[in-house]
């Protein structure tokens, strides 16, 4: 079963069950080994009937808790505090307490045995629906998915096979999960009642909605297809069927629920907050990509994870059409997709009544700005200690809301998510008792630690057998046992101060005569190579190359210093290479010459390069996605 490659952790204020802090986990794209369910060999010489009723009972069986995953350092939160439930990649945090709750997303089944499900099957009676048209638009998706090795990022990890679920939107499309395609080699669909699995092609991945767009060229796969329409967004205890292959069979299966609760909700695999239904139909492994319809027959959203507890069962969550649709119309106007906008502050709510008077804030309303993130357009307009009180004419309540529908409210993030990039806002804002409207314009967040790497394989450069590496999630879910507290918390906390920034760590020593001394050294963050700060992997291998002097002086964080001398790493480098069995000594797009992306002036200005140490406290960023 496929259930994690990416691992958020978070930890919220509940009264759930009585307990005052309850830590919650979501998993993604799973790279776990299957667990097997077991039937008693007595059940086989029963009849069919009795096979799926002990089938169903041995499914509802809770995971173990060595299947919970190893104990992982929470990531940092793009939306820390009450709105901000996604922290971090983690099954555990560092104190060793595994959380009592989890949200899983599980669009992929790996290939095999099934696996116990802790929650209640609502399978349906569907010889009322069997033959209805939408269950013809539903497909079964196989992916081959070879993920890159961070430790060894000269190479890939061992390939493995998953199965989710995707459906028909017509023009030769499928909506699926992106992290039911995540880092695939090959994406194959078969439709219902049919034995011939079709090739398909990914277009655009949104990692952040965890939404992938599909094609398919065969003109035989598209016969007789009839492609869902995208209905409204539903109200609460509207009905809805999810359709999907998950486990437990090969054939198309259906559950029936009623929506729960519909607001910005923690998005696993891309580790952000868009709108989402929660839902009580069940969502099993599977399942993931597979649509969600009302009683008329409309697609209300894509299944994509579930919520995972010892006090709740049946809570299952799905994309709704407002982020789809925001998906395929951001892909239709650039023809690839460009993520979801961010405003790039800090916020805290203004709930006390000293706070706001302090800030000659009049009425009940408003939040404050924080921090402005210098890589956001917003850090031209707005100012710390500046109060939002509007957003395009929406007014923003002090605990960070706004009106949503007809008597509800909803938080602020959401007006974002339904901006585009490079579209233009208007802020109300108080500042210093007095009210002003700027502009800004919004665009993704700049991550300094990303959270998924683009384009495949992550960058590297080797000298001399010191290989190094940009910090990335994945390498920290990687190397989670070796990474210090003191890079991890910077990690965690720390933004960016200018498009392209990068932590580049020394992943490892591959030991030999040139590098003697420094063979033990692992995860440490390099500062400066000859005196000059490193701005990221690439300014780091234009500095080794344009290096005329007689050694190589690398500083590490706490001072620790890695001297070579230029001419014998470079001598040694070719039988390092040689040694190891690495092809280069640098990844493909370090080949090419180095180009400055901080402006004259810039770089010499120390403050560019420290750390933005961000609060874990409070409301946390506004921006829903971070990029």
């Amino acid at each position: 079963m496929a259930v994690t490659a990416a691992n958020s952790w978070f930890s919220v204020l509940t009264s759930s069950g009585g307990t005052c802090l309850t830590s919650h986990r979501f998993f993604s794209t799973s790279l776990r080994r299957p667990s097997s369910f077991f039937i008693h060999k007595a059940a086989a010489s029963q009849n069919q009937n009795h096979d799926k009723n002990l089938l169903k009972k041995s499914s509802s069986h809770s995971p173990s808790q060595k299947e919970a995953g190893k104990q992982k350092f929470p990531r940092r939160s793009k939306n820390e505090g009450p709105f901000a439930n996604a922290d971090g990649r983690s099954s555990t945090n560092k104190t060793g307490r595994s959380p009592t709750t989890a949200t899983k997303s599980f669009g992929l089944q790996r290939k095999g045995k099934g696996v116990p499900i802790d929650s209640k099957e609502q399978q349906v009676d569907t010889s009322s629906i069997q033959d209805a048209a939408f269950l013809n638009a539903v497909v079964k998706v196989y992916c081959t998915h070879t993920a890159p090795d961070y430790s060894l990022p000269w190479q890939k990890q061992r390939q493995f096979t998953s199965t989710g679920s995707a459906f028909m939107i017509g023009d030769g499309k499928l909506l699926t999960n992106a992290h039911c395609v995540e880092h695939d080699t090959q994406v194959k669909v078969k439709k219902r009642g049919d034995d011939t699995k079709y090739v398909a092609k990914v277009l655009a991945r949104g990692v952040e909605c965890d939404i992938a767009l599909l094609s398919v060229e065969s003109k035989d796969f598209w016969k007789g297809a009839e492609p869902l329409s995208l209905g409204r967004l539903p109200h609460l205890q509207d009905a809805v069927t999810v359709v999907g292959y998950p486990l437990g069979g090969d054939t198309i299966s259906v559950t029936k629920g009623v929506v729960s609760r519909i607001e910005v909700t923690s998005y696993a695999h891309g580790s952000s907050e868009l709108l989402g239904i929660q839902i009580d139909a069940a969502i099993n492994p599977g399942n993931s990509g597979g649509p969600a319809f009302n009683d008329d027959g409309d697609c209300i959203g894509v299944a994509f994870q579930v919520y995972r507890s010892d006090d709740a069962e049946n809570i299952g969550y799905v994309i709704p059409t407002t982020v789809v649709s925001h998906f395929l119309e951001d892909y239709e106007r650039s023809g690839k997709y460009r993520g979801f906008p961010c405003l790039g502050v800090l916020l805290q709510k203004l709930e006390n009544p000293a706070l706001r008077a302090c800030l000659k804030v009049p009425s009940n309303e408003g939040v404050l700005v924080r921090k402005v993130e210098p890589t956001s357009d917003v850090s031209n307009v707005l100012k710390e200690g500046d109060v939002i009180v509007s957003f395009d004419g929406v007014h923003v309540g002090c605990e960070g809301t706004v009106p949503f529908r007809s008597s509800e409210r909803i938080a602020f993030r959401y007006l974002i998510s339904q901006k585009f990039t490079g579209d233009s806002v208007e802020l109300g804002i108080i500042r210093a008792g007095e009210f002003m409207k700027v502009q800004a314009v919004l665009k993704p967040r700049v991550h300094l630690v990303p959270y998924h790497i683009e384009g495949g394989q992550p960058s590297y450069l080797i000298v001399a057998g010191l290989v190094f590496t940009p910090l990335s999630d994945p390498l920290i879910e990687e190397e989670e046992d070796s990474i210090g507290l003191k890079l991890l918390t910077k990690a965690r906390y720390s933004s960016a101060k200018f498009e392209g920034q990068q932590i580049v760590v020394l992943s490892q020593v591959l030991a030999n005569e040139v590098n003697i001394g420094y063979e033990d050294m692992s995860n440490e963050q390099v500062l400066k190579l000859n005196g000059t700060r490193i701005k990221n992997i690439h300014h780091l291998a234009h500095l080794v190359d344009s290096c005329k002097g007689k050694y190589l002086v690398f500083e590490f964080e706490d001072n620790i210093l890695v001297v070579l001398e230029r001419e014998e790493a470079q001598s040694a480098s070719a039988s390092i290479l040689k040694d190891y069995g690495i092809p280069a000594e640098r990844s493909s797009d370090l080949q090419g010459p180095y180009v400055d992306s901080i402006e004259q002036g810039e770089a010499t200005n120390q403050q560019t390069f420290g750390d933005s140490p961000v609060s874990n406290s409070e409301f946390g960023y506004e921006g829903l996605l971070w990029g």
